[in-house]
């Protein structure tokens, strides 16, 4: 009887153990279920990346075309030329949820949806009632993509520091595809019009998906690379320690019987 109920014990820790502590493939996320409609990828991803809401912009603002530009750079020439030197103190200025920015002088426009050169076009043609023929650099500071390499858990925040950074730059700032990485589903998860998240799948493993490598990455985007199963591993992972445990109550129990 003591022995049957040794018997009950031990599958019970068993079975505990393997249901409680099971860790297999639990670092693998956004899975799709089969037949997933992913969304229609458009001809026009590649195209110049625009200024969206959370954005943060830098501007630098000169008169005359920009004419005394290379003068204040290096002599730190101020007010007396008609100009706003923001070279040494740099402001960020953020695009509000409606696509509006509140800016000197101009007060609150609206920047969002326009290209930096749109914007700069823009900026000039405002700052023309203060400025005697303006020249405005403008910048994005915060721009990032988050990128999944593949390797399960492993993520990293790719800043995106030049315009019309694509895919595949992104991808070689992340060191590219872990070595557990699934380059035939790679995954890039971005805000559409109405701020829901698209889903787009691209088959990277072969020539015939160089195209989607040129796509331009835009501020706030997801790049998941989903890994692949492994399950022998990670199985043997988690029977390791109930294996030890196991080996170790049987030990118990012989010595006691020894002393029996």
């Amino acid at each position: 009887m003591r022995m049957g109920t040794v018997k009950i014990a031990l599958g019970t820790v068993v079975v505990t153990a393997l249901l409680g502590g099971c860790t297999i493939n639990r670092d693998i996320m956004f899975r799709t279920p089969v037949g997933y409609a992913f969304d229609t990828i458009p001809d026009t991803m590649g195209v110049s990346f625009k200024i969206q809401p959370n954005d943060y912009i830098q501007f630098r603002l000169f008169a005359n075309d920009g004419f005394k530009m290379i003068d204040m750079v290096s002599s730190g020439a101020g007010g007396r030329d008609n100009t706003l030197n923001l070279n040494r103190i740099n402001f960020n200025y953020l695009i509000e949820a409606d696509g509006m920015v509140k800016l000197p002088l101009l007060g609150r426009v609206r920047l969002g949806g326009m290209t930096p050169r749109e914007a700069e076009i823009f900026m000039e043609e405002r700052y023309t009632e203060f400025y005697n023929r303006p020249f405005v650099q403008l910048q994005i500071t915060n721009r990032r993509v988050v990128v999944f390499p593949g390797g399960g858990g492993d993520a990293q925040i790719v800043p995106l520091e030049n315009n019309n950074t694509t895919l595949l730059e992104v991808l070689a700032l992340a060191r590219g595809v872990a070595p557990r990485g699934n380059a035939h589903r790679v995954k890039l998860f971005r805000k559409g019009p109405a701020g829901q998240r698209l889903v787009y799948e691209f088959d990277m493993s072969d020539i015939e998906g160089l195209h989607h490598a040129d796509i331009v990455m835009l501020a706030d985007d997801i790049l998941y690379i989903e890994p692949n199963p492994e399950l022998v591993r990670e199985l043997l992972q988690d029977l390791t320690p109930v294996i030890t445990l196991l080996t170790s109550i049987v030990l118990v129990i012989g010595v006691v019987r020894g002393f029996q």
